[in-house]
């Protein structure tokens, strides 16, 4: 049985529900679904895809860097839109955050755990 580590970056807000931000198992870096959220489970970024998909970006780069990762190391991202007219919005900030090779991903429209979220992305990356 392989042990993993949890990750928690000290500055993120508390979590919603019981989980890590992320863990490490190995050279395996998982990150959980991230949503736009502040302090106390508040949403930032009402009603525009493009600044919460970069806030998200931004918190899975932070965790991943926590556990000796970078976004280059990403090799799947699962992504979920409230609303897939969103879906340009979400791929011209994506595509600053993956300039290289890109990572395999798929996306799909849910609806997701805050009304007010419109975008939620987990990601899988390798070390090495």
């Amino acid at each position: 049985m392989m042990p993993f580590e949890p990750i928690n970056p000290p500055q993120f807000p508390t979590p919603i529900a019981p989980y890590s931000a992320g863990a490490k198992a190995g050279n395996t870096v998982y990150v959980s679904g991230v949503l736009a959220l502040g302090e106390g489970g508040v949403v930032l970024h009402v009603g525009d895809a493009a600044a919460q998909t970069r806030h998200i970006l931004d918190v899975i780069a932070i965790t991943l860097e926590a556990a000796g990762a970078t976004m280059a190391d990403v090799a799947m991202n699962h992504i979920f839109l409230k609303d897939l007219n969103d879906y340009a919005a979400f791929n011209q900030v994506y595509a600053q955050y993956f300039p290289g090779d890109k990572p395999a991903r798929y996306c799909i429209r849910a609806d997701l755990v805050k009304p007010d979220c419109l975008v939620e992305i987990a990601s899988v990356a390798h070390i090495g």
